[in-house]
């Protein structure tokens, strides 16, 4: 491969699925979700972690091209490709689109790799490796599975032949190419009428030798409506923490209040809510569950609709953010440093509310009390703070 050429991919989303579509309420299997993104999508992201790509021409639907500008250009600005893209339309045929494609590419493509948008699970390895063959000179190189069944040839209902299984390959995408040699059998194509199922049926038809490299069994493509269960059945719970941390200081200010009780006889704090340092360091560990920031985004020292509020009101605030996100809460660590006051009678008062206010049973929050041994601002009574540490299982 020559060393100043580029390598792009052309992303087929222009069919119809109408098999799927009509299972799904007409949505075009390119489009529906999984992981809260478009199906192209996935497949854009692969290409956009594989190094030696420069860039990707989509390809929609004719009457959605103008509008699937703005749904790339937002997807793109929330969660950058880093590379360039442009946006083109499809044809009739597959191969018709596919063509459009090619004549989006830049001058400086020399290689190009065709895939179907279908196909959202294909890994940067085995992109790297059908990029790997072209640069060591195959003009095409095609990923491959074996093939498991017995296949035979059928007309009539009647077995012809059975075929030889080790001869036989289950042929995938992205399929790679040399530029000039893929548009020139698509040209070869268009004046002699071929009507192909893949590119490298086309390239092949063109007299050129079409290389095998190592597929994926897990590369399915998305064609029936039972295949929706492979997007819906990927859905792993992976465990998440989030951690908080808050510091409020003695003085004339607000009754201390920590996990929602008030504690009799406890020092002033300063505070623009109602300083419940505890409540603010599970909050802030909630949105660390899920990286929604902290506290003090959402809810500023500078509002005026902040001062005084409850803590509590925050922290369910926090936790339908949460539920939004697709966090379960498992599990709740807190602890107050402090050298004063004496919070062991009011212990088992606070794990009960903050159970209450989370939604979970007793066994499920923990609640401790420490000094720092007279050192530190604690320690010297000057002010007071907690740590929290909240344990969650996340859906992804």
């Amino acid at each position: 491969m020559s060393t100043s050429g580029e390598v792009w991919a052309v992303l087929l989303a222009a069919g119809s699925g109408t098999r799927l579509a009509n299972a799904v309420g007409g949505v075009k299997k390119q489009f529906l979700e999984w992981k809260g993104f478009p199906l192209f999508w996935h497949s854009a992201v692969t290409f956009s972690n594989t190094p030696a790509i420069s860039g990707i021409v989509f390809v929609f639907p004719p009457d959605q091209v103008e509008e699937m500008k703005e749904v790339v250009a937002k997807l793109d600005g929330a969660d950058s490709l880093g590379m360039r893209f442009k946006v083109t339309a499809g044809g009739k045929r597959r191969q018709d689109s596919v063509f459009n494609g090619l004549n989006e590419l830049p001058s400086r493509c020399t290689h190009v790799l065709v895939h179907d948008s279908a196909r959202p699970f294909a890994s940067v390895k085995m992109v790297s490796g059908i990029i790997d063959r072209l640069q060591a000179g195959d003009e095409a190189a095609i990923p491959a599975i074996d093939v498991t069944d017995t296949i035979k040839e059928v007309e009539d209902g009647i077995v012809e032949k059975t075929l030889v299984r080790s001869r036989l390959k289950a042929v995938q995408t992205p399929q790679g190419f040399s530029l000039p040699t893929l548009y020139a059998a698509h040209k070869q194509a268009e004046e002699e009428g071929w009507d192909v199922t893949d590119d490298a049926s086309m390239v092949e038809m063109a007299g050129k030798d079409v290389h095998i490299c190592e597929g994926e069994e897990g590369n399915i493509k998305m064609t029936n409506p039972e295949d929706l269960k492979k997007i819906e059945d990927d859905k792993r719970t992976i465990p998440c923490v989030g951690w908080g941390y808050d510091v409020h200081k003695f003085g004339e200010g607000r009754p201390m209040v920590l996990g929602g009780v008030p504690i009799p006889g406890g020092p002033e704090v300063i505070a623009h809510s109602d300083g419940d340092v505890l409540l603010h360091a599970l909050a802030d560990a909630i949105l660390g569950l899920f990286g929604g920031g902290d506290i003090g985004h959402h809810f500023p020292d500078t509002s005026d609709a902040c001062e005084n509020m409850s803590s509590g009101i925050i922290v369910k605030e926090v936790l339908a953010k949460a539920e939004e996100a697709g966090v379960e809460i498992v599990h709740v660590d807190l602890t107050v440093i402090s050298q004063i006051p004496k919070l062991s009678p009011h212990r088992e008062l606070i794990r009960k509310n903050v159970a209450s206010v989370m939604g979970l049973d007793k066994a499920q929050v923990n609640v401790k009390a420490t000094t720092e041994e007279k050192l530190g601002f604690t320690g010297e009574k000057k002010g007071i703070k907690a740590v929290a540490a909240v344990t969650g299982l996340k859906k992804i």
